[in-house]
């Protein structure tokens, strides 16, 4: 895995964004592999990952990453981890007298938390019938490997149906973090009414004291050791106070590591449990501030949401024809964006011809738009054993992506720029085979590579509009536990069947996905805007919602930034003036 490389730093800021971030993480950590026999695959791992050791010598492989959450949000998962563990340590105990010992019985754990348990001990390896060909293979960490725990667990995925059991992240978290990762911020509770991180200026004003020297801490020990870094990948909650921290954390980057690429993701959930009319209101007034400060503060900034819209009367979320998850729940909606990102991150994480942040950035975020919108099909929709040239050619009236910023496409081919990657066609076609003579039935049928195949494609859609595509055959592979939300249309590598499995025989789990994601500037992005603007401009805050204000910003300051926004909206505007 050792090798040149430009390292990036994940930062994780808040609850949801810590469901998307876990999702993306346990899709990374299948795809690694510790056999030094092994190809080295298209995706540099060590772009994300840092290697360590335990103190016992073992060589580790953990996120270079950053994740903040609030106190009560960890559950079972212990704050510094259990790689460098060194046992209790009680030589310091020197009173004599009577003790009484109060003991709160540990939450439970669920069957996905207590198969690892029982892996990390070797238990689920005697328990499992395995044929003495398949002996258990041994990590540099002395444990067992990466692919053997992928094969390992997915003999007992039958078990795993986890979508009553999951309350937090890492209910569902299936690696090891280094313990300068997780930074629990004391002030503000995960459950309960009292004591919680609402507002976006309770987020503004955490940034100082112990928090920001706790950061500074873990950040100046990940950059420490980056030889090449390029940048840091942001996701940060939208609708609550956690806008307000990113927005100051945002800024801090860009101060201290000017020059690096700091690419946004600002992550809003379908829906909150026990929601109101006052607390939907918050949450309008979080994304709007958010959009303003995080688009300032990064080189782009994206939101990315399942739901209609980021106003307090969103349209339906968005439907993916083969998926069948529960909008209700993280657990599922935040398994499918971080199908997305795994796609949309690819360009910087690629191990040859990989394109800095920098750029990618600045190819979209032309000119001041700095906002951009993503698309997704998720799955892509290709027929198992067919070619590109035949799965694009069934989608001609209409693109097959999906909105994932709440932003329609416009449909009228305006478009700034755009970024397209096409991940997971391992083993199909990217050109047509039709025998010589023959004639090819569409256009796309004539073409001698999947580039120009992909690019002729998007552009009879957007013909003039600046456009960058990049194609990994390597499909984002799906281990336990991600939930399989899967249409029985599709087979193990999540390609379409021909048929459907006959009624009351189960569908074979969906063990990788191919992926197509768009990243885009354009004019719908300035409706987008005007729209949240507008949301946000129709009432009058003061009467409304005094205790905001009373929270921070200053009144001055909100309208301040509704004003940004109506400008950033105007940058959107095409040529002929509309929006």
């Amino acid at each position: 895995m050792s090798g040149l490389c430009r390292e990036v730093i994940t930062l994780q800021l808040g609850h949801y964004s810590n469901f998307v971030g876990t999702h993306w993480w346990n899709l990374q950590d299948a795809s690694l592999s510790y056999d030094p026999e092994t190809p080295q695959g298209e995706i540099q791992s060590d772009v994300v990952f840092r290697e360590g050791q335990t103190l016992g010598g073992h060589v580790t492989y953990t996120p270079r990453l950053i994740a903040m959450d609030l106190k009560g949000s960890l559950r079972t998962l212990r704050q510094e981890g259990s790689l460098y563990d060194a046992g209790k340590d009680t030589s310091a105990v020197t009173w004599e007298g009577s003790l009484m010992m109060h003991k709160e019985s540990p939450p439970a754990k669920n069957s996905f938390l207590e198969d690892l348990d029982k892996l990390d001990k070797g238990d689920i390896l005697a328990e499992a019938d395995f044929s003495s060909s398949s002996q258990p293979q041994c990590s540099a960490a002395g444990s067992v490997s990466v692919d053997t725990v992928n094969s390992r667990l997915a003999q007992v995925q039958k078990g795993y149906r986890l979508e009553g059991s999951v309350k937090v992240w890492s209910d569902f978290l299936r690696i090891h973090l280094h313990p300068r990762t997780i930074s629990v911020i004391h002030q503000y509770n995960h459950d309960g009414e009292a004591h919680r991180l609402e507002a976006f200026g309770q987020g503004e004003a955490l940034l100082q004291g112990s928090v920001l020297e706790e950061l500074e801490d873990k950040l100046h020990f990940f950059v420490e050791e980056c030889d090449y870094l390029q940048g840091f990948q942001v996701l940060c909650d939208l609708a609550d106070g956690f806008a307000g921290l990113g927005s100051k954390v945002t800024e801090m980057l860009q101060d201290t590591y000017g020059g690096r690429g700091i690419l946004t993701w600002g992550l809003a959930p379908v829906s909150h449990r026990n929601s109101t009319p006052m607390k939907d209101l918050y949450h309008l007034l979080n994304c709007t501030l958010g959009t303003v400060h995080l688009t300032n503060h990064s080189s782009f900034f994206c939101p990315l949401t399942l739901r209609g819209g980021l106003g307090r009367r969103p349209s339906s979320p968005t439907a993916f024809p083969y998926l069948n998850y529960d909008p209700s729940l993280w657990y599922h909606c935040s398994s499918v964006l971080a199908l997305a990102l795994d796609a949309l991150t690819v360009p910087y994480r690629l191990r040859n011809n990989s394109v800095p942040m920098w750029q990618v950035a600045d190819t979209l975020a032309v000119s001041g738009r700095k906002v951009v919108a993503a698309y997704g099909a998720v799955p892509f929709p290709m027929m198992h054993g067919s070619s590109l040239p035949d799965a694009l050619s069934a989608c001609t009236d209409a693109l097959p992506w999906k909105p994932l910023s709440a932003c329609s496409e416009p449909g009228d081919g305006r478009c700034y720029g755009q970024w397209a990657m096409l991940k997971g066609f391992e083993g199909q076609r990217l050109i047509s085979s039709l025998a010589p003579g023959i004639k090819p039935p569409t256009p796309l049928h004539s073409l001698h590579s999947g580039e120009d195949v992909l690019a002729s494609y998007i552009r009879s859609f957007y013909p003039t509009a600046p456009l960058a595509l990049q194609m990994v055959s390597t499909p984002s592979k799906l281990t336990p536990p991600f939930p399989q939300i899967f249409s029985q249309s599709l087979d193990a590598q999540g390609f379409l069947q021909s048929q459907a499995p006959p009624p009351g025989l189960p569908a074979s789990a969906v063990s990788s996905l191919p992926v197509l994601t768009s990243l885009q500037s354009g004019p719908a992005l300035g409706t987008w805007l005007s729209e949240l603007h507008r949301g946000a401009s129709t009432f009058d805050i003061r009467r409304v919602a005094p205790s905001f204000l009373s929270q921070g910003p200053e009144m001055g300051d909100y309208q301040e930034a509704l004003e940004q926004l109506r400008l950033l909206a105007r940058c959107y505007r095409d040529d002929s003036g509309g929006t």
